[in-house]
């Protein structure tokens, strides 16, 4: 792995995780269905004029037409419309913590349903994972979290795991910046329709609400799925999956840094503990190598 792809894996683990942050404060002064709507439809025009305007197609095999639906749905609408309505009632770091879980949930479930070798790294790695979950959980509950919003988070990566089980590939075939497009209005879509039935139009006109729908239009949205498909393509899929350790020290960080979140013992201590599990499940899906 060159200085390049190491620079593109931190950059995209920090744009990925960064999204909480803003996330949290695009809710507290809009409906949260409502804006994700309206992020998705803008970041979908400007994923499919990048498209075509790298001469990509229309014309979708019958997999990526599958995977753009299941996405577009698991992903989009489900996974972080979930995370925009939780991030009302609970913590950005504590969101991005669940969120960050999603690669041992799809090992565990692809280890029990598709019968998934595990190496004893992976498995030590699960185990890890659990027990990070576990202290920061407990520490959050004894100080009074809201559990509608973690169970909503809890939700959302479920959903999420679900789809990367149900697709393993979008990208076959090319056309992968039209495929990231057309997936955001499938999310646009169906966030609309649940946004007219269940919320107010209510919106709090503030700098920094358009400063960081902006910010999460832009960068998390299109940059760091287009950083993503770069890193893939440098150097694969299974590679690149390793930056997801990550994820939970950048979105404590992040949220600590810019909303003032507090973060207990337990908290950083559950951290440190899942940062080290998703690592070896990560690392126990790399080819051995003989000598």
């Amino acid at each position: 792995m060159d200085l390049r792809a190491i620079f593109m894996g931190l950059a995209f683990a920090l744009m990925w995780s960064s999204a909480f942050t803003s996330a949290r404060m695009i809710v507290a002064d809009a409906p949260p269905l409502t804006a994700l709507a309206f992020r998705f439809l803008i970041s979908g025009i400007i994923g499919v004029a990048l498209a075509r305007m790298m001469g990509q197609s229309w014309r979708l095999s019958r997999a990526q037409w599958r995977a753009t639906l299941i996405f577009g749905l698991c992903q989009n609408a489900i996974y972080l419309g979930l995370n925009f309505v939780a991030m009302r009632q609970i913590e950005a770091s504590l969101a991005s913590i669940i969120a960050s879980t999603m690669p041992l949930m799809v090992a565990f479930f692809g280890w029990l349903i598709r019968g998934a070798k595990l190496r004893p790294l992976g498995l030590a790695g699960l185990a890890a994972g659990v027990l990070g979950v576990a202290l920061i959980m407990g520490a959050r509950l004894e100080g009074g979290v809201n559990l509608t919003g973690m169970a909503l988070c809890f939700a959302g990566a479920l959903a999420l795991t679900v789809a990367t089980l149900s697709v393993r590939s979008a990208a076959g075939g090319g056309n992968v910046m039209m495929i990231v497009g057309l997936q955001m209005f499938v999310g646009s879509a169906v966030l609309a329709v649940a946004a007219v039935i269940f919320e107010p139009w209510a919106v709090h006109w503030t700098p920094r609400l358009i400063g960081a729908f902006a910010y999460t239009t832009l960068v998390p949205g299109v940059l760091a799925t287009w950083v993503w498909f770069l890193l893939v393509g440098r150097i694969g899929a299974i590679k690149a999956a390793t930056f997801h350790f990550l994820n939970p020290f950048f979105g404590v960080a992040v949220a600590a840094l810019l909303l003032g979140e507090k973060l207990g013992t337990m908290d950083l201590i559950g951290v440190a503990i899942i940062t080290a599990g998703i690592l070896a499940v990560q690392l126990s899906k790399q080819p051995v190598t003989t000598s």
